[in-house]
């Protein structure tokens, strides 16, 4: 028989630990079972809070509320799916959901582009982390205030409206700045100026060129009163020579009492920058003049002929105060700008830690070989930074469908309706008057189905980048 020696021997002889003894085949051994139960015991324990406040805020609600849509207004009669159907056939949740999807299509595409552009932009300046802070600030601001601010910056009134001050200026400066008295009128009993269809007055009677014809006004706000406004009564007195109409256009209204209806008082001031017309028989404008400080006009260069003088209408329009930024028509598209104000700083930091992140030597290559930088932006950045992209756009669309508190605070009463959306009408139908928390259930559910495909695209998502 072979002696074998300590060299030759098995590794197993040769002072190596002997192996744990084998369980059955395809199966750990009972130590490693062991190991495995306790450490899943231990995650359990750890899992367990987490697991019971998930279970107390998320689960729990969710199976309330299906269980509550199938109730009627009361929760004591089942009702079935009649809440469902009930909901589809009410205007107002059909409004709803049509300004959802319109905040869907439209805010996040719109943040995801202007965080991407802001981003790509901000990387080619040296203080672009005071740029970016200062982006990110509104994030820090509650939904409450920042409704608040922008309900005064959309008011209509261009004194208290940042918008309409702003809207008003520049309109001013581009067309001049128009002056107009809206509430003026000719007194009443008065047989001298008719109203026409525009608005404006003409005298009813029509008279020739070399006399004086005074316009007597009344009901001018005093806040339409330009500062600059004169006394009319020397100019009223002032003969008009051949060939020309003169006169004043005044308030016939002396203050305190004492003038006389129809006739330029010595206190009454006359109205400027009134546009003022010579209209011949055949209704043709054959002069035309601006009152000055003190509401002369003077209409020259008349030929012989009967006339008749006329104040436009544009005399008396209102004057331009903006856009009605909060009336029906532009009161989703105001709310979501508000929105983007608050969202854009959170998607430019995103995407601009992805862009930070990527190997530069590529696009460097693109630029060394020809390309310019909008080739680099839309054949290398936009391709690397897709999957950031992608996040901050589903992260947008979980968001929009859950707004409420912009809407609900910046929207005013009466327009309210016309900027509804789900979450709104969820809270108006169960709390805010409505008092049917069964039909207000459904409009959860719906709410939430509508919310998790998105939400397992986000997580799907970031699966796909951990591994």
């Amino acid at each position: 028989m072979p002696v074998t020696t300590p060299a030759e021997a098995p590794a197993t002889t040769r002072g190596a630990p002997p192996l744990p003894p084998r369980g059955k085949p395809g199966r750990p051994a009972a130590p490693v079972r062991r190991a495995v139960r306790r450490r899943r015991r231990i995650a359990a324990v750890f899992l367990l809070p987490a697991l019971l406040l998930l279970g107390a805020l998320v689960a729990y609600p969710i199976v309330f509320s299906v269980i509550r849509s199938m109730y009627d207004a009361s929760g004591d009669t089942f009702v079935g799916a009649d809440n469902y159907t009930e909901m589809f056939q009410d205007p107002a949740t059909l409004r709803a959901i049509r300004n959802s999807a319109i905040w869907v299509v439209f805010a996040p595409a719109l943040l995801t582009g202007l965080g991407l552009v802001l981003a790509v932009l901000t990387e080619k300046i040296r203080w672009k982390t005071a740029f970016k802070l200062l982006m990110f600030m509104p994030m820090a601001i509650s939904f409450l205030a920042a409704g608040i601010i922008f309900r005064l910056a959309y008011e209509q009134d261009p004194q208290r409206g940042v918008l309409n001050a702003v809207t008003v200026g520049i309109h001013d400066s581009v067309n001049g700045e128009a002056t107009s008295y809206p509430t003026a009128k000719s007194r009443i009993g008065d047989k001298q100026l008719t109203k026409g269809k525009d608005g404006g007055y003409r005298t009813a009677d029509l008279t020739s060129p070399g006399n004086t014809v005074n316009l007597g006004l009344v009901g001018v706000a005093p806040k339409d009163m330009p500062k600059a406004a004169k006394p009319a009564a020397q100019a009223a007195n002032t003969p008009a020579a051949k060939g020309e109409l003169r006169g004043v256009v005044y308030i016939d209204f002396t203050p305190g009492g004492g003038g006389k209806p129809g006739r330029v008082d010595r206190t009454e001031r006359g109205l400027p920058k009134l546009t003022v017309e010579a209209v011949d028989s055949h209704g043709k404008v054959a002069a035309k003049a601006i009152t000055g400080p003190d509401g002369s006009y003077r209409l020259a260069g008349l030929p012989e002929g009967s006339y008749a003088v006329q104040l436009p209408g544009k005399d008396f329009a209102p004057p331009y105060e903006g856009i009605s930024w909060l009336g029906p028509a532009l009161i989703t598209p105001a709310i979501i700008g508000a929105y983007m104000w608050i969202w854009t700083g959170f998607a430019l930091v995103l995407i601009g830690a992805g862009l930070s992140s990527m190997p530069r030597d590529v696009m460097e290559a693109a630029r060394m070989d020809g390309a310019n930088e909008w080739q680099v932006f839309r054949r290398i950045t936009v391709p690397l930074l897709s999957p950031v992209l992608g996040v901050v756009f589903v992260t947008m669309v979980i968001n929009v469908m859950k707004v409420f508190d912009l809407v609900y605070i910046i929207a005013p009463g009466p327009v309210q309706q016309d900027a509804n959306v789900l979450a709104l009408q969820m809270w108006l139908v169960s709390f805010g008057g409505g008092n049917n928390q069964g039909l207000g259930s459904a409009l959860g559910v719906l709410l939430l189905l509508l919310v998790v495909p998105a939400m397992a695209l986000n997580i799907r998502r970031f699966r796909r980048s951990q591994s």
